[in-house]
C-alpha cells in the first residue's frame, strides 16, 4: 500500500470515529439470567444513539441482577464497585443522619478515615443533586467549617484517624451537627 492508500484509510477511520457501522460485529453480553445483543441493524448509529442502547442494556442487567437490583438505573462504576465491595466484606455502610433527620447510607472501605468518610458524603450528595436536578455546586469548605460529624457523643475531629479508632462499625449512625460558635 502506498502513502496515498494509508492517508485514505486513516481519513476513513477518522470519519467513522464515534460511530457504530453495519460493518462492525454485534456485541453480545452474556449473564446467567440473560443474553442481550447490541447490534447495528443496517444503519449507522451516532455516538449518542449507541450510548443510549448501552445504557438501556446496562439498566436491564442491573435490574435483573439480585446483587445490583437496588442500585439506580443511571448507576456509576463507583456505585457498582461499592456494592460488590460490600458483598465481599471489603466495605461498610455508615448511616449519616442530617439535622433534618434524613439518613444517608454512605459506603466506605473497612479501613476508611474520617476524611474518607467526608469524601464519601460529598460524592453521595453530589450524585443525589445531579440525579434530582438540584444545585450542582456546594462549598464543602464552608460545610466542614460549619458542621461536625459525631458518633456516640464524640466529635470526629481528626481527619487522619480511622473510623475503627472511633469504634465505628458497619451500619453505625454518625450525626451531622452544626458547630456552635466558640465564645472566648
Amino acid at each position: 500500500m502506498d502513502s496515498t492508500g494509508i492517508e485514505e484509510s486513516s481519513q476513513r477511520d477518522d470519519d467513522n470515529q464515534g460511530e457504530v457501522t453495519k460493518d462492525m460485529e454485534a456485541s453480545v453480553v452474556d449473564t446467567p439470567s440473560a443474553s442481550v445483543a447490541i447490534s447495528a441493524n443496517d444503519h449507522t448509529l451516532s455516538h449518542v444513539e449507541a450510548m443510549s442502547q448501552v445504557e438501556s442494556v446496562m439498566a436491564n442487567l442491573i435490574t435483573e441482577d439480585p446483587l445490583l437490583s437496588d442500585l439506580p438505573p443511571q448507576v456509576t462504576l463507583e456505585e457498582v464497585n461499592s456494592c460488590v465491595a460490600l458483598e465481599y466484606g471489603q466495605a461498610m455502610v455508615v448511616n449519616v443522619r442530617r439535622a433534618d433527620d434524613e439518613v444517608m447510607a454512605v459506603v466506605v472501605t473497612q479501613n476508611a478515615t474520617v476524611l474518607d468518610l467526608k469524601h464519601a458524603i460529598k460524592r453521595y450528595i453530589t450524585l443525589k443533586q445531579i440525579r434530582n436536578g438540584g444545585k450542582l455546586h456546594l462549598s464543602w469548605k464552608y460545610i466542614w467549617k460549619r458542621y461536625w460529624l459525631y458518633f456516640n457523643s464524640q466529635k470526629l475531629s481528626d481527619n487522619r484517624k480511622s473510623l475503627k479508632e472511633y469504634e465505628i462499625r458497619n451500619k453505625d449512625e454518625v450525626t451531622f451537627i452544626k458547630r456552635l460558635k466558640d465564645r472566648g
